[in-house]
């Protein structure tokens, strides 16, 4: 059996993704045959994997990130289990990559057996064919009401006997109290298994934290294994925790003398809001995810992203005045897409008895195209080209089809198929992850820009998304090997949690509550 690990979190969004994925490139550059899990993740940001026999299946778009760290191709099995948030009261479960029910709070407790048997089993398989497994937990292993049945934090530590350590984020405040409170919370068999603490997005003064470094080690008998600094070049790939208002990534000064601003509409069910992160590497591009009329209206070009409740979420455009401003923006000639849920918002008509069983809706009518769910989902890697010679690839995760409308086509797939549809400056697309082609994400801005009136704008001809992304991997890396006592981490993995860590009281209240579904 190889070697492992879990890293689990204060909360979500503490780091759990990064600190996995550092970890996993640390390996890797040391030759170390590494593999990422994470038994269940509950995203919308997922990413179409194609198996060995050709089928595709989904998997949350970190755990392929992770996989990039390792330097492998991403699997099904790194998420056996992905639960789609279509609703604040519903999930639809992805088990090893393709969709097989939708849960409930209620439910879900009657299918949880089968989900942890299957990620117990996957966790096996790859330990037995890889050195080392770095598994990533979801939300915090000390929510109590969710302790029992869980098999994504330390239910999977117990049953797989894996060390664990705890990453908090320390720019929400509270990091020393959430330390010791999710280790007091626990229960005796957990509390073995909790070796030690990792600190994230530190700035400041390291001297000045390390009294509280040594104060949280001698209150729970656990080291902190390193403080990760705050890095602003830390930002691809996010999951859910993208808050809209916020300009995406570090924007570089622009090429030209002009910028150009880019809006994404922050949607309740936004789903692969990743493809808007193409865009922000580019020099000179803004990027920003918003809920705001005003903001639309200031931007220069509008990105209608995916959405796992796409009536729901056009219903929502209505309500909040953003449909008008939508419709105003394209109105004066400047551009817009939409992605997916987003390309199907800009439809005449859509026609949905399966996912929100509305029946037939009015779309906003940008795009003369017609668009009926049907009850199995697509799921393709795809490739093609746009403007006939513009090579362009991506991937496929919809129930929605064009059922009627023959426009001009955005993309044509490698068979000169159409997709999509472009009529003026509104387009479409179902396919996520084609700013990611170099080549096609230069000419679309390029023509973005002149729609825009923004003739001061120049692409950068030498960004490649590609090399963006492998630089941030390999920042990763280097916080784990510099700032992280890589020693420790590296005798965890390979010797498991040392013995005889002293018991924090009170440990886990008893709670006759039924579970309900873990978060991220």
């Amino acid at each position: 059996m190889s070697g492992g690990l879990l890293v689990a979190g204060t909360t979500s969004d503490a780091g759990k993704s990064v600190l996995t994925a550092g970890i996993c490139r640390w390996l890797h550059r040391r030759g170390v045959n590494v593999a990422p899990f994470k038994a269940q993740n509950m995203s919308n940001n997922s990413v179409v994997v194609v198996g060995a026999d050709g089928r595709g299946g989904e998997i949350g778009r970190a755990q392929a990130m992770q996989a990039a760290a390792c330097g492998i191709a991403p699997d099904i099995r790194f998420n056996p289990v992905l639960l789609k948030p279509g609703s604040d009261l519903s999930s639809q479960v992805v088990l090893l990559g393709e969709a097989v029910d939708t849960v409930t709070a209620g439910n879900y407790r009657a299918l949880r057996p089968k989900l942890a048997e299957t990620a117990y089993a996957t966790l096996a398989a790859l330990r037995a064919e890889y050195d080392v497994v770095i598994c990533e937990g979801a939300g915090s292993p000390a929510e109590i009401n969710l302790r029992d049945g869980d098999f994504v934090n330390m239910g999977l530590a117990r049953q797989a006997g894996l060390p664990t350590i705890v990453v908090g984020d320390i720019d929400r405040g509270g990091v020393f109290a959430a330390f010791f409170g999710t280790v007091a919370l626990l229960s005796p068999e957990d509390q073995a298994l909790v070796s030690g603490f990792v600190i994230n997005k530190f700035r400041g003064d390291l001297g000045l934290l390390r009294p509280g470094l040594d104060m949280i080690t001698a209150a729970t008998g656990r080291p902190v294994h390193g403080v990760l600094p705050f890095d602003l070049d830390i930002w691809l790939d996010a999951e859910d925790s993208l808050a809209y208002g916020r300009t995406l990534g570090r924007p570089a000064q622009p090429r030209g003398t002009e910028w150009l601003r880019v809006a994404v509409v922050r949607l309740p069910r936004i789903s692969n809001a990743t493809d808007a992160e193409a865009l922000a590497t580019e020099p000179g591009v803004r990027v920003r995810l918003t809920v705001e009329p005003a903001e639309i209206a200031d931007a220069d070009l509008v990105v209608l992203p995916g959405s796992k409740a796409t009536v729901s979420d056009l219903a929502w455009l209505r309500e909040t005045g953003l449909a008008d401003a939508i419709r105003v923006h394209a109105a004066s000639g400047k551009p817009l897409v939409g992605i997916c849920g987003g390309f199907q918002m800009l439809s005449e008509t859509i026609h949905d008895e399966v996912e929100s069983r509305r029946g037939t809706v009015a779309g906003l009518g940008l795009l003369p195209v017609e668009i009926t769910f049907g009850a199995r989902k697509t799921l393709a890697r795809s490739r093609g080209a746009a403007w006939e010679q513009v090579p362009v690839a991506g991937y496929e995760i919809h129930h929605g089809y064009v059922s009627s409308g023959a426009p001009e086509p955005l993309l044509r797939y490698a068979d000169g198929a159409p997709e999509g549809a472009v009529v003026g400056a509104v387009c479409g697309t179902h396919w996520h992850g084609a700013f990611e082609s170099d080549e096609f994400r230069r000419r679309f801005l390029t023509q973005a820009a002149r729609q825009a009136g923004r003739h001061g704008f120049v692409v950068a001809p030498d960004t490649r998304f590609a090399d963006v992304r492998e630089k941030a991997l390999d920042t990763l890396g280097d916080l784990v090997e510099q700032h992280l006592d890589t020693d420790a981490l590296w005798r965890l993995i390979e010797s498991g949690p040392p013995a005889g860590l002293p018991f924090i009281p009170p440990g886990a209240p008893v709670s006759d509550f039924p579970p309900g579904v873990p978060g991220e």
